[in-house]
């Protein structure tokens, strides 16, 4: 198979999962791992995709942040799992803070049989799922809406939360990255996590492997703030290796 064949085929991966590996490449086109890194090299340079540790993600910007909706359908099984994976780890009496986000909100869906809790969020979507819910006793931080996220951001939710000790966070984010660490694509949101950070007693971070190797435009922390990450079965494990050498155990699910 020619090059140009092989870079068509690539772009369609891409376009299809958001990201690709080398490694899969490699056993896809039986070719060596310095032919795959040049043709990613060659894509990257014509502004066709971009490359990270172990592969390559969309050329799309690391500000764009995909709709909420198109987001809650992508990856839906593996968040599924995640959701109900984390919500075991809640006991009743917990207290926990849960963030915005698609793989967040399956926590919610998931500890329905939970008493005596108390939930502080800066999602409505989350609110919503656990309106009533008699044995929770359910804080929105307060803030300014996020219309397309149905989040609340800005200095009232940094300082609402600032209020608060919890006993858990479940933060999601937009990328992962062991060098970089977690990033987001909102600003506003990134300081809403860093805020929560700073408030809880064990920080899970819940994402599903799309996340891995990614770069968002916003900085949050470094990935050793966290005391697990809770992902599925399809997080490259290279990547997992690397984190979990930081001390930071990653349970895949």
């Amino acid at each position: 198979m020619n090059s140009h064949k092989r870079h068509q085929i690539i772009l369609e991966l891409i376009n299809q999962n958001e990201s690709v590996q080398v490694t899969e490449l490699v056993s896809m086109f039986g070719v060596s791992e310095v032919t795959i890194r040049r043709d990613l090299d060659i894509l990257e340079r014509k502004g066709l995709l971009r490359r990270v540790h172990g592969g390559a993600i969309s050329g799309s910007g690391r500000s764009y942040e995909p709709p909420f909706l198109s987001r809650s359908v992508k990856c839906s099984e593996e968040k599924q799992r995640i959701g109900k994976a984390a919500a075991e780890m809640i006991q009743n009496g917990d207290s926990i803070m849960l963030d915005v986000g698609t793989t967040t909100l399956e926590i919610a869906k998931n500890i329905y049989d939970r008493q005596n809790l108390t939930v502080i969020t800066p999602s409505f979507h989350i609110a919503l799922a656990l309106v009533d819910h008699p044995g929770i006793r359910l804080i929105l931080t307060g803030g300014i809406l996020r219309r397309g996220e149905l989040s609340l951001v800005g200095h009232l939710a940094e300082r609402t939360i600032e209020g608060f000790n919890v006993d858990k966070l479940f933060m999601g984010a937009g990328g992962i990255d062991p060098e970089i660490g977690f990033t987001e694509f909102n600003l506003e949101d990134a300081l809403v996590k860093q805020a929560m950070l700073k408030r809880a007693k064990e920080i899970i971070v819940v994402a599903d492997s799309s996340k891995f190797g990614q770069i968002a435009l916003n900085s949050i922390a470094p990935v050793m703030v966290a005391d697990r990450i809770l992902t599925d079965t399809k997080a490259p494990l290279e990547i997992v290796e690397q984190i979990e050498k930081m001390g930071v155990e990653v349970l895949r699910v």
